[in-house]
């Protein structure tokens, strides 16, 4: 199995977001190179667009967490509500 299709296969949930950033880095450079086939760059523009929407994802629950500190100095929760 190559490289390319282990690092595919394997769940967004299950990688850290530095791992989905190196990922998406890595399709950026095989599409721009001249190598690449139109079917090749279709796969990874596909790939892309998943890993960009799970890294999107994953930082919007980040800042969902964010905590803020209140005028008084106590910290809380900072909790955004859903737009449903």
């Amino acid at each position: 199995m190559s490289e390319n299709t282990k690092t595919a296969a394997e769940p967004e949930n299950e990688k850290s977001l530095e791992e989905m950033l190196q990922e998406l880095n890595a399709i950026v450079e095989r599409m721009q190179s001249p190598d690449s086939t139109l079917e090749q760059s279709f796969r990874d523009y596909e790939r892309g667009m998943s890993l960009l929407k799970t890294c999107n994802d994953r930082i919007d629950r980040v800042e969902k967490q964010v905590k803020k500190i209140a005028a008084d100095g106590s910290v809380s929760d900072f909790t955004v509500e859903e737009d449903k």
